[in-house]
């Protein structure tokens, strides 16, 4: 059996369509707050259990009969750690014999502030005695196709100078943290995983160009007028002022790795950016 935490996000939908495209329905377990949320799943014959990162009890009566556990980190920030160790606690309880946690790409060197609550939930897992496999995954290309709207009307703007972004698409991820689940001997590992051709924001804007046929430049800022500008566009100052950071943090190579893992495990090359903007569009 294995259960997927937060089935109902957008990475974990897509995880469990990955998992129902290589084994039985009856063998996928979706832990999610509400059920209702996903009765598309159920329908498809997916178990589905009421589980709270939050709530330990919740957490220990989802994981009876588990064999491995997705540990889809969570979107609280502030919150993570905490929330993350009721999960390993209660898998722990629940004798589980792996967990797989989506993590950041180089938790352990990023400069990104993102990147404490990751390492420390990494510690927690190594020190729990569970079986467990890090999937330390890169910055999403929806991170920035989801504002094309807003870089073809204004171009595109952020504070990464000309830091290299290895980005790929939440879908790529999800097929190889499915790759992952239904592979044996992975316990130990460390994937860092990212998309096989970085580009900078200058080149994104470029791109950007050339599939839409309209001229788009990138205006790099001050990482103080970016956080205004992100909050602004309706963010709160906490979160984006993380994002300010993460920017920053790519300028000094914090969301890039020439690691193959990625492409490696789903089989074929991670989806360009150049094809992110054409889906987006």
């Amino acid at each position: 059996m294995i259960l997927v935490t937060g089935a109902s996000g957008q990475l974990g939908r897509l995880v469990i369509d990955s998992l129902l495209a290589k084994t039985a329905a009856s063998n996928i377990i979706a832990a999610v707050r509400n059920p209702d949320s996903v009765k598309d799943l159920a329908e498809k014959g997916v178990q589905v259990r009421q589980a709270d990162y939050s709530q330990p009890d919740s957490l220990v009566a989802a994981f009876a009969g588990v064999e491995k556990v997705l540990l889809i980190s969570s979107s609280e920030v502030g919150q993570r750690t905490a929330q993350h160790s009721n999960v390993i606690n209660a898998a722990k309880q629940a004798g589980v014999s792996l967990i797989a946690y989506t993590s950041i790409l180089k938790a352990d060197t990023s400069p990104l502030i993102l990147a404490e609550e990751h390492l420390a939930t990494e510690k927690l897992l190594a020190e729990s005695g569970v079986p467990h496999v890090l999937l330390r995954n890169g910055w999403y290309s929806e991170n920035y196709t989801m504002s094309l709207v807003t870089a073809l009307e204004h171009g595109v703007v952020g504070c990464t100078e000309e830091g290299k972004l290895a980005t790929a698409t939440r879908e790529d991820y999800a097929a190889a943290a499915a790759v992952v689940l239904l592979k044996d001997g992975q316990a130990g590992k460390v994937y860092e995983l990212a998309g096989d051709k970085a580009f900078t924001l200058s080149e994104y804007a470029a791109t950007i160009s050339k599939v839409s046929g309209k001229t788009v430049a990138y205006h790099n800022v001050p990482e103080a007028e970016f956080t205004k500008i992100l909050v602004g566009a309706g963010l709160p100052e906490g979160f984006a002022a993380i994002l300010a950071n993460a920017e920053v943090g790519a300028s000094k190579g914090g969301l890039f790795s020439a690691s193959k893992d990625l492409s490696t495990l789903i089989g074929r090359p991670t989806t360009s950016i150049e094809d992110s903007i054409k889906a987006a569009l």
